[in-house]
């Protein structure tokens, strides 16, 4: 299997986790989600420290801390995933999956935006449109429910300014989340510990919940390990296009596995950002295929191969 295939299926492997794991956090509806944020940072600090730890290559976060700036974008970026774990994690406890899965399906587009207007990154008028149509989607579901979905937003706008933030930092994407996870373990770690002595902690409670919140570590990191070896041998259009799976598995969890109310509205915001995901994809494909081809040998010396 060549490393490029290796990349496809370590992103198929990423996405499905990140899709599926809505199950995992919805069996934590009886614990508080910042408690659950807690047990997730902690875990994930563990085997991010220890993973690094048998690498060798804990030295490598001193680029993280390497001077006052590059702590400030470590920090922020850590604040950003923070805020950004803990609304999807109160959002599956709180029967608003459904505004997850919007929230996804919106951060590309969202990030698309970003850097058209942080980094001058061109966009084309079939893209422009593209962003249009979600947003008119989030507007038909603003007026349909009465109010903005505003954890759609929340989650889409912190996932892209936390890859914006991402962009500052010349560290591996490993790396720099453990360097994240370092900075906000000790709180976590304090908050778990003063949960256990007033006696509000739900580990240890029963065998399946300090399993669960134990297993929320892995949950974290693993896939974010795939996503790293995929980043590195997959093209960014397939990366782009599989990533797609996480918020599809997301929305069939909310509406066929926890049955979460589907409006016509829900119906016609949903229609009109899958169809602007459709334009920009295709956009995205094309592009890529171009690129590839005036790569390639035969490109440069204007044969054809049949």
């Amino acid at each position: 299997m060549t490393p490029a295939a290796k990349g496809i299926l370590a992103m198929i492997g990423c996405c499905t986790i990140w899709g599926l794991s809505a199950l995992i956090y919805k069996q934590f509806s009886h614990v508080p989600a910042i408690e659950v944020l807690a047990h997730r940072t902690f875990w994930s600090f563990i085997f991010f420290v220890v993973l690094l730890g048998i690498q060798g290559r804990l030295g490598e976060m001193r680029r993280a801390f390497a001077s006052w700036r590059t702590c400030a974008i470590t920090a922020t970026a850590s604040l950003l995933i923070l805020a950004n774990w803990f609304l999807f994690i109160w959002a599956i406890e709180t029967e608003r999956a459904t505004q997850s899965s919007l929230g996804y399906y919106i951060y590309p587009l969202v990030s698309v935006v970003l850097g058209w207007a942080l980094f001058s990154e061109r966009l084309s008028t079939v893209q422009w449109g593209a962003i249009a149509l979600a947003a008119a989607g989030v507007c038909v579901l603003t007026y349909g429910l009465g109010g903005a979905p505003w954890i759609a937003l929340t989650l889409a706008i912190t996932f892209a300014i936390y890859g914006v933030i991402k962009k500052q930092l010349q560290v591996g994407p490993v790396v720099s989340v453990t360097a994240e996870v370092v900075l906000v373990a000790p709180f976590a770690a304090l908050f778990l510990w003063l949960s256990w002595h007033n006696g509000h902690a739900a580990f240890g409670s029963d065998f399946t919940t300090t399993a669960l919140l134990i297993f929320a570590g892995p949950l974290t990191a693993v896939p974010l390990i795939m996503f790293s070896y995929a980043a590195r041998h997959a093209s960014m259009a397939t990366i782009g296009l599989v990533g797609y799976l996480n918020p599809t598995l997301q929305f069939f969890c909310a509406v066929v596995v926890f049955s979460e109310p589907f409006s016509s509205w829900h119906v016609m915001a949903f229609a009109l950002i899958w169809t602007a995901l459709i334009i920009y994809s295709s956009v995205l494909w094309l592009q890529d295929k171009a690129a590839r081809n005036a790569a390639s040998p035969a490109a440069a010396s204007g044969t054809s191969v049949t």
